[in-house]
């Protein structure tokens, strides 16, 4: 899939010259599935990577981008001061804006990916305005922002794809002096057209607030409306707001600055590594593939009934044994892809036999690794079976699924090849965060515990109280008192916590209209919410202090 290219990026990227009788035969490397487009080589090898990188200049910034920049700064210091909700995508839209006006100036044109990205960037910025949890929120942000760095960078190679997720902060600086001279250039070019601007945007500001003011005061309704849309500003978030807005104009200015003139990540490109014997790599794997399947083997073994006889011999109980092994088969699925990045560096492929060779070896790989995924996930569901489900242990169980995703995409590579791998990796990571903040972990959380006491009858309450609003559905369910004791430092939170409608996420929403609904009790074995671990069916409480 095309990346997104300047107008005339061709100039400095010459086409491949014509074919002459005496061009060598093309390599056999041509048809190694694994291989990955590299840059061109249209430049020596001691030019430094920051002239090789580097784009045209920029096209000077236009009125349209500099007045979109201007409103995402507004936005920033009037909406993001009472926390995070719908706002972050309405500050999105107008950086949007100012990117897509700086991108058609400098003659760059949407493609399929450039697409991907942006809806995908913003599609993870629903998550803060459907989900109160603060974790998930923060990861969508960061693939949010990332996302977006590669939806103006238009990167496809392993290097890009990396360098291209964080491209932004090259433009935080250059975009302030690339501000500064375009708009030097409007003014010098405009004195008789800025007047009249600014007295017509000064009267219509004086007209709305006065009227709105007089309407506000005769309608008491109407002053309700217009107090929940209108954001409330007062003198003593001043350096607040300030600092916010100065953000959002930088960070506009980044997207918009990018937008014109990316920097060519891809053009960078690792050293091929010195190909091994083919005793010198496959070997080893070979020796690891059999490990691995000793492994599997034991591990059926124990799956088709033979948990007592392992349990007593090692002494463990099921929980002691699914602790034990699920953080060391997370680390064993890690360390199983930088092998096979590894083996993919220094493995010849040039030979048709070594390239059926490494397909073989690290094929064998792939697919006993996911059985060690699938062991990993048995293991973690016997974990939360005796102990219950963690906020921890719903996300290294998402980023163990996460890791298997990305296997398979490895070995489909290794069939139907691998140009467009990075990407995919990339994209699959920026859905799992998605997918993630989505599914609401700490309702899931929730969810799962409540299942835990209506089966065992234990549950910890305390455990409760770091959970989010999205959590109060789930835990609703529950029976008095533990209903009660388990909502009551969600309540208190939610209570102390009142944030304009732009502010406020679904999950919010939804957990004060609960609460409204039902309310929350007084119980004597909830007085001390932070002094008592579990409460059990029959009133009997544990672990006190």
């Amino acid at each position: 899939m095309p990346d997104v290219r300047a107008a005339g990026d061709t100039a400095d990227e010459p086409g491949p010259s014509p074919k002459s009788a005496n061009a060598p035969a093309p390599s056999d490397e041509s048809n190694d599935p694994w291989a990955t487009p590299g840059p061109k080589k249209n430049r020596s090898e001691s030019t430094s990577w920051a002239v090789t990188v580097r784009s045209r200049p920029p096209a000077p910034a236009t009125a349209a981008t500099l007045w979109s920049v201007l409103a995402t700064g507004v936005l920033c210091a009037l909406l993001l001061g009472e926390g995070l909700g719908v706002n972050l995508l309405l500050v999105a839209m107008t950086t949007t804006l100012a990117a897509s006006f700086a991108a058609r100036r400098a003659g760059r044109r949407p493609r399929p990916w450039t697409w991907a990205w942006a809806l995908g960037g913003l599609a993870l910025l629903a998550v803060p305005a459907l989900r109160d949890a603060g974790w998930p929120t923060f990861l969508a942000v960061v693939a949010a922002l990332a996302a977006a760095s590669l939806a103006l960078h238009g990167s496809r190679t392993w290097l890009g794809v990396l360098l291209g997720s964080v491209g932004l902060l090259n433009s935080l600086v250059l975009g302030i002096e690339w501000a500064r001279r375009g708009l030097r250039d409007r003014l010098s070019g405009s004195h008789g057209r800025w007047g009249p601007a600014v007295r017509t945007l000064a009267v219509a500001v004086v007209l709305l607030v006065v009227f709105g003011a007089l309407f506000a005061g005769a309608d008491a309704a109407f002053a309700d409306l217009l107090g929940a849309l209108v954001p409330d500003v007062s003198v003593a978030d001043g350096p607040w707001r300030v600092l916010l807005f100065l953000c959002g104009i930088a960070g506009a200015l980044a997207a918009a600055h990018t937008a014109a003139a990316p920097l060519r990540w891809d053009r960078l490109a690792l050293r091929s590594g010195r190909a091994r014997p083919r005793w010198e790599w496959a070997l080893p794997l070979i020796v690891l593939d059999l490990l691995f399947a000793v492994f599997i083997a034991v591990q059926l073994a124990v799956l088709f009934g033979g948990y007592d006889r392992v349990l007593n011999e090692t002494g463990l109980s099921y929980a002691e044994y699914a602790r034990q092994g699920f953080w060391q088969l997370l680390c064993a699925t890690l360390l199983t892809l930088l092998v096979i990045a590894l083996a993919l560096r220094w493995a010849p492929r040039a030979d048709p036999r070594d390239r059926t060779l490494v397909r073989a070896v690290l094929g064998a790989l792939c697919l006993l690794t996911l059985v060690v995924v699938l062991a990993a996930l048995r293991r973690m569901n016997l974990y939360v079976d005796a102990y219950g489900l963690t906020r921890l242990r719903i996300s290294v169980t998402a980023m163990e699924i996460w890791l298997g995703l990305v296997i398979v995409l490895i070995m489909v590579a290794g069939l139907v090849g691998a140009a467009w791998l990075p990407r995919a990796v990339a994209a699959s990571a920026g859905a799992a965060v998605l997918t993630f903040g989505l599914m609401s972990p700490d309702a899931i959380v929730a969810e799962r515990n409540v299942q835990r006491f209506e089966r065992t009858g234990k549950i910890d309450v305390t455990y409760f109280q770091q959970l989010s609003a999205d959590a109060v559905p789930a835990l609703d369910q529950l029976p008095e008192p533990w209903r009660s004791c388990a909502l009551k430092g969600i309540a208190a939170d939610l209570k102390g916590d009142e944030r304009a409608w732009y502010a406020t996420s679904w999950g919010q929403v939804r957990a004060r209209e609960i609460l409204a609904q039902r309310g929350i009790e007084a119980h004597p074995v909830c007085a001390d919410g932070n002094g008592y671990r579990a409460v059990h069916r029959d009133g009997a409480v544990s672990g006190a202090g």
